[in-house]
């Protein structure tokens, strides 16, 4: 048995960060273990048609989280990567708007835009009806019918499965507030009126796909990173893995349900493992290129089987095509000699209760020294920038504090 201080499961951002932040305090005592060959977990990425492409799905780096940048340079210098403003749409009534959908009405028909208008002023938040328990519910009443009905909800099917009852709420508060008085004025004055979404301004890479600071971030962990070593078997109450690692501090970055064996907890934290839902995503690529200046474009039309669109083109210099993120449920035969990754566990499900479960779960697992981190550790539909950030607190507060 391999006796270590830490022994992190997953190489992709959140274990990569949490492993680099051990050695910069000092650390060398761990050793990370990875199923795939590459380091980057979702965010690696490959060359396909002569350009880089994120396997997994679009990724991006968000430019508000300064420690976070200050780690990524450390591998991939400010001056390798290019600043883009965010260029988002969605296609909807036959036609390619501005996102987010409420402040981009203007762009749309003018029956269509009175009846958007008319369904917002008789939405529940802005009649000041109680807030519903329900996903569909909570849509209706933030968003009002129309939205609800022409975007919202077909596109949250073909994202996360038809039964959307199982959806909780907690998590749509980021979704921006929708004013009538807001939406009429940007109507009336024809722009865009009200908050900027997330990730307004992003980096890309110059030479290169997102994936390439994470594998040099594995590159810089030396032997310490152990590539195509799945983690099998997890005891938690011993803190060994696959019977070959035995760790005083276990940090799992994988998820929860990939284990072929997951012992030493109790039979609740086990049923709350069986009861994690997620959803893959299937990624294939088109050569063609897109008369758009949109990096990425949402398409809640339920005949079409993908539900966003990545145009590499207008990101990746020197790149063509673009490629479709699809849920694999809904996926369609690929043609012969095109290109597709699966990504079985893609997206985390927001399900009802899953916070107090994981909680539950999480807070078990510490008292043996077991702890989840990042998108699959901690269950959350976390991006690339978060799970970092979090790993360095992590790894700071084993370590006595940050630096």
């Amino acid at each position: 048995m391999e006796k270590r201080k830490y022994v992190i499961i997953g190489a992709g951002p959140s274990g990569l960060a949490f492993a680099v932040r051990l050695m910069q305090r000092g650390e060398k005592d761990f050793v990370v273990l990875e199923s795939e060959d590459s380091a980057g977990g979702l965010c690696r990425s490959e060359e396909v048609d002569g350009s880089p492409l994120e396997i997994s799905g679009g990724h991006f780096l968000d430019v508000n989280r300064r420690k976070v940048l200050d780690m990524i340079s450390l591998f991939m210098p400010r001056g390798e990567w290019d600043l883009y403003k965010r260029e988002t749409r969605i296609f909807i009534h036959g036609r390619e708007i501005g996102s987010p959908v409420e402040s981009f009405i203007w762009q749309m028909p003018e029956e269509v835009q009175e009846r958007y208008l008319r369904d917002i002023a008789e939405a529940g938040s802005n009649k000041g009806a109680p807030k519903p328990g329900k996903f569909v519910d909570w849509i209706y009443w933030k968003l009002g019918k129309s939205i609800a009905e022409d975007y919202m909800l077909p596109y949250n099917r073909k994202l996360f499965g038809e039964n959307l009852d199982l959806l909780g709420t907690y998590w749509l508060e980021k979704l921006p507030s929708v004013s009538y008085e807001e939406t009429l004025r940007s109507c009336r004055e024809k722009r865009f009126f009200g908050k900027q979404p997330a990730h307004a301004q992003f980096f890309y890479p110059k030479k290169h796909g997102y994936g390439e600071v994470w594998r040099r971030m594995g590159e810089a962990l030396g032997d310490k990173l152990r590539l195509g070593e799945k983690a099998e078997r997890l005891d938690c109450a011993g803190r060994t893995v696959n019977g070959r690692y035995e760790a005083d501090c276990i940090v799992n970055t994988a998820p929860w349900a990939s284990f072929g064996e997951l012992s030493g907890i109790s039979d609740r934290a086990a049923d709350v493992v069986r009861g994690l839902m997620y959803s893959s995503v299937d990624v294939d690529y088109v050569p063609a290129n897109l008369d758009t200046e949109a990096q990425w474009i949402y398409y809640p039309d339920p005949a079409l089987s993908y539900h966003r669109i990545l145009v590499r083109h207008n990101f990746c210099p020197g790149a063509r095509g673009y490629w479709t993120e699809t849920n694999s449920t809904r996926a369609k035969p690929l043609a012969e000699g095109a290109f597709r990754h699966t990504s079985k566990y893609a997206y985390p499900l927001n399900t009802i209760g899953k916070n107090e479960a994981m909680d539950e779960l999480l807070g078990e697992l510490r008292q043996s020294n077991v702890h989840g981190l990042g998108r699959w550790g901690e269950w959350q539909h976390y991006n690339s920038d978060v799970v970092v950030e979090r790993a360095m607190g992590l790894a700071d507060s084993f370590l006595g504090g940050g630096r």
